[in-house]
């Protein structure tokens, strides 16, 4: 198990323990994505938000040209690449730290190459050649629970979240990566019910035993589903659980509406200092 005092290379940030959570920006370059489809799917757009995400206080800018929603389309490797791999040139040459939000091996090597410091992969480094980029790099990791087939067979068997997060990191750390360089998210949204979903946060001070945690419910059906509200309407039921989840001992939020939540953030801290 790795300590909680850990740090996280991303070229000149450092990940470490800090009294307030690193708020990732989701910088969605897709015409699809449930909430921010088509927003971003140009050079000039993405590097526009990729920068205001920055300037409200965002530490990392979470770059994905492919959604993960339930029933998304699949998008072919060269579209990927297009969609992703100029705007994670453009932001990295602003000096931003920058994520690649891809499970394509591929499409994560030229990430990288372009400049990206973490891969973000809902596959958790499963697919065939991402473990050997991986290694063949010093950047930070997130691997994700419950989109992979090897997740959802694990629990269709009963085996519950925290042993399936534990065993894959534990399977990173066997194979080389470094534990200082992995967070771990317990995938809110990815072949969950709405408890399922509701115990990912409950447990971030479990998940934190194993390793930092992420927590990415922005704006997700979890909170349609507890309030009502459509999509455009989520702000403050995702300000609300994230700041819950900060509470429980999140290292970092991926969000979309990082003003709003870094505001939060300074208020919870400044009560709780």
């Amino acid at each position: 198990m790795t300590s909680l005092h850990t740090h996280w290379h991303c070229g000149a940030f450092k990940f470490q323990r800090i009294p307030m959570p690193l708020v990732m920006g989701i910088l969605n370059t897709t015409p699809d994505s449930f909430s921010d489809g088509g927003q971003f799917n140009s050079l000039d757009t993405a590097l526009a938000q990729g920068l205001a995400m920055v300037a409200q206080g965002a530490s990392i800018i979470d770059v994905g040209g492919e959604s993960t929603r339930p029933n998304h389309a699949i998008v072919p490797l060269e579209e990927e690449l297009a969609r992703v791999i100029p705007v994670i040139q453009a932001l990295s040459n602003q000096g931003l730290c920058v994520s690649i939000d891809t499970h394509k091996p591929s499409v994560m090597q030229a990430a990288l190459a372009a400049g990206a410091s973490i891969i973000n992969d809902v596959n958790a480094l499963r697919s065939e050649g991402a473990l050997e980029i991986a290694l063949a790099s010093d950047c930070g990791i997130v691997i994700m629970d419950g989109f992979s087939q090897a997740d959802q067979a694990a629990k269709q068997a009963g085996q519950g979240l925290l042993p399936r997060l534990a065993q894959r990191y534990a399977a990173l750390v066997a194979a080389g990566i470094a534990p200082q360089r992995i967070v771990i998210d317990p995938g809110i949204g990815f072949d969950k019910t709405l408890d399922d979903n509701l115990d990912c946060v409950r447990s971030v001070p479990q998940q934190r035993l194993i390793a930092p945690v992420l927590v990415g419910a922005s704006r997700k059906s979890m909170l349609g589903a507890i309030t009502g509200q459509t999509v455009e309407n989520r702000l403050p039921a995702s300000i609300a659980i994230a700041l819950l989840a900060a509470q429980q001992g999140a290292a970092v939020l991926r969000v979309h509406d990082v003003q709003a939540t870094v505001d939060a953030l300074k208020v919870w801290q400044a009560l709780d200092a």
